[in-house]
């Protein structure tokens, strides 16, 4: 049996037992979550989130890119979310590559180098700032007063929020 297969097999034997509002694309607590692809982030467990209550959006690092600005403006300006909660995380695979390794790596692999960048960093308090100072300059995101940073250690647990007014040598 395939991972697909499994999951699928537990999504029939689960049936319709999610709790939460299904009824609009709108998220009842108007807040827009972006997180890491790690899955020791379990985002509805962690914020004790029902089905309709916020936005999650997932990538490697949790950093706020190109495409998570066009989400984020879409989840704003269109379904009326109005505060972002980025949430960064100990021991993370971005800590573990350079930009230009993997890249390099990558290039040597298929014989194109991508053009997008990797967002790897070596701590990760100041990736969350970046990505805070990023969500509050773009022109794209209209509410922009209530952003905040945490990171989320996977041992314990524990959100650490980050202040985005702290220096790089805080």
């Amino acid at each position: 049996m395939t991972a697909i297969d499994e999951l699928l097999k537990r999504n029939y034997e689960l049936g319709n037992v999610v709790p939460g509002d299904r009824s609009s694309a709108k998220p009842s607590l108007q807040v827009a979550i972006l997180t890491c692809m790690d899955s020791r982030i379990r985002v509805f467990e962690i914020f004790g989130l029902k089905q309709g209550e916020a936005h999650v959006l997932r990538n490697a690092g949790g950093v706020v890119t190109d495409d998570a600005i066009r989400s984020l403006a879409l989840s704003q300006r269109k379904l009326g979310t109005r505060e972002v909660l980025l949430v960064h995380h100990t021991n993370c695979g971005l800590e573990m590559v350079t930009e230009d390794d993997f890249k390099d790596e990558l290039e040597a692999d298929t014989g194109l180098r991508p053009t997008w960048a990797v967002e790897a960093f070596k701590v990760v308090e100041q990736s969350v700032r970046g990505s805070m100072a990023r969500l509050r300059h773009s022109a794209f995101i209209p509410h922009t007063d209530k952003i905040r940073g945490f990171v989320y250690d996977v041992h314990t647990g524990e959100l650490r929020e980050v202040d985005a007014a702290e220096t790089a040598a805080a």
